[in-house]
């Protein structure tokens, strides 16, 4: 049984189209694509307004949502504010997380994203022990033989499917709490001891999914593993080799402070993208998220590799990051994708927008990404970065897609693609996944009021207030 919508306008190869209609067969794959079809089938959901391939959040760290609204009192540093993100990461239990991650997950598909990559380090319980049948979600009376090995791994799974987005859970090493120095009790539950300790727990956890979710179809397929590490302050340079042995993507924070910078130089008498390099896993599967403070040695490295660069514009500029050359990094031969990190906002659009904003105010030149770029930026560029059959509405792909209200009055008069550099997530009617409605008007079609979700997950981490 096929699914089809008709859309007043679409993104479709690289151009906005008129009269498209898309059809999906039952796995939510689609079939076909069609444009200048100027009346809508009467088997066709009508999608008024400019269509979009879902966006990719090519960087996530769920549970960095509950930090919204809730550091800036003091203004302090990157560094005071990370003080606060190990506290809330301390409050995690699966059963809190699976609730916490499925409301970011739904705000997530109301801003305009339909796949995820989550970049996940809180492992095992606080003390650092694994989760297995001795350590259990809180709450949690279920029959004592059902398997809890990668016990907060299957909840951000979890959630990811109910809410209906798609998922490259990306199964972060964490080794070291700065160059040369242990883990401090904050991050001891993000630790595997040992680089084999964290191969062993990797391999053990992608051989559990694919069974668990198994990888068919492009549209009926939502859960996918991945590989990352956090950092070179978290991975030794002796380790990192090991991550060039692993399929697949392989994400990585990379030079986000200048004080990340100076302890590489300091240890290694170089930057942490050579550091990186000199280890063989730049490459054309690595993502480096942010990749704020480089030299000009360290673009063209990250470029000629063709390496994906995630930027995330709002995260960066909360945090007082600074501005990446991202045009530099994409004309040295890289890919760009968007990322929302701390969900300092959750807008898919606001996001994309200020990619080209952070270029225009470090350049002083408009038009530094043209519209078209940044539609790929979001779409094709993440879809790269987490190597999933999405970021396009072509036949193959999933059935994945937003739909941006063209009348109302932060986007009336846009014209074409430019639509993106007007229209906000308040704009998204709809959001489509697996040739689903997920999202309609703001609310979610299967979870409901996305701020009760919220709710639910304050009261979850006892942070009702």
């Amino acid at each position: 049984m096929s699914t089809r919508f008709w859309c007043e306008s679409a993104w479709v190869d690289g151009q906005v189209a008129t009269g498209v209609l898309l059809t999906a067969d039952e796995t939510g794959t689609l079939t076909s694509v069609e444009t200048g079809i100027d009346t809508p089938p009467t088997i066709a959901e009508v999608v008024p307004g400019f269509t979009l391939p879902g966006g990719v959040n090519a960087h996530s760290h769920a549970f960095h949502r509950i930090l919204r609204g809730r550091t800036h009192g003091d203004g302090g540093t990157f560094w005071t504010w990370r003080e606060v993100m190990y506290s809330v990461a301390a409050r995690l239990s699966p059963e809190s997380y699976e609730t916490v991650a499925r409301a970011v997950f739904a705000e997530m598909l109301a801003g305009g994203y339909t796949s995820v990559g989550e970049f996940h380090y809180v492992h095992h319980a606080p003390d650092g022990t694994p989760y297995g049948n001795d350590v259990r979600p809180r709450g949690d009376v279920s029959c004592s033989d059902e398997p809890r090995t990668h016990a907060m791994e299957r909840a951000l799974a979890r959630a990811a499917t109910s809410a209906g987005l798609r998922i490259r859970l990306l199964d972060t090493c964490y080794l070291t709490g700065g160059i040369d120095s242990e883990l401090s009790a904050e991050q001891a539950r993000f630790g595997d001891g040992t680089i084999d300790g964290y191969m062993d727990r990797h391999a053990a956890l992608s051989e559990a999914f694919a069974t668990e979710f198994p990888v068919r179809a492009p549209g009926e397929s939502f859960v996918h593993v991945g590989s990352a590490i956090h950092s070179i302050r978290a991975v030794p340079a002796a380790n990192l080799p090991r991550f060039a042995e692993l399929g697949g993507p392989v994400h990585v924070h990379l030079s986000e402070q200048p004080a990340e910078n100076d302890a590489s130089q300091a240890a290694y008498g170089t930057t942490p993208t050579q550091v990186l390099a000199r280890s063989g896993v730049v490459a054309s599967n690595l993502s480096a998220v942010h990749a704020t403070h480089l030299s000009e040695d360290d673009i063209a490295t990250l470029g000629g590799a063709q390496s994906s660069i995630v930027m995330c514009p709002c995260t960066e500029a909360d945090l007082a990051d600074g501005i990446g050359p991202a045009r530099e990094l994409a004309d040295a031969g890289a890919t760009i994708a968007i990322g929302s990190d701390q969900h300092v906002v959750l807008d898919a659009l606001r996001e994309t927008q200020g990619l080209e904003a952070g270029e225009r105010l470090r350049s002083g030149q408009r038009g530094r990404f043209s519209p078209a770029e940044l539609i790929t930026s979001l779409t094709e560029g993440g879809a790269r970065s987490l190597e999933l059959p999405v970021g396009e509405l072509a036949v193959g792909k999933a059935c994945d897609f937003i739909a941006i209200d063209t009348q109302t009055m932060r986007t009336f008069g846009s014209v074409g693609e430019q639509t993106v550099l007007s229209a906000t997530s308040a704009d998204v009617h709809m959001t489509v996944s697996g040739a689903q409605v997920r999202v309609r008007d703001g609310a979610h079609t299967a979870l409901g009021s996305i701020a009760d979700l919220y709710r639910e997950a304050f009261a979850a981490l006892g942070m009702e207030d």
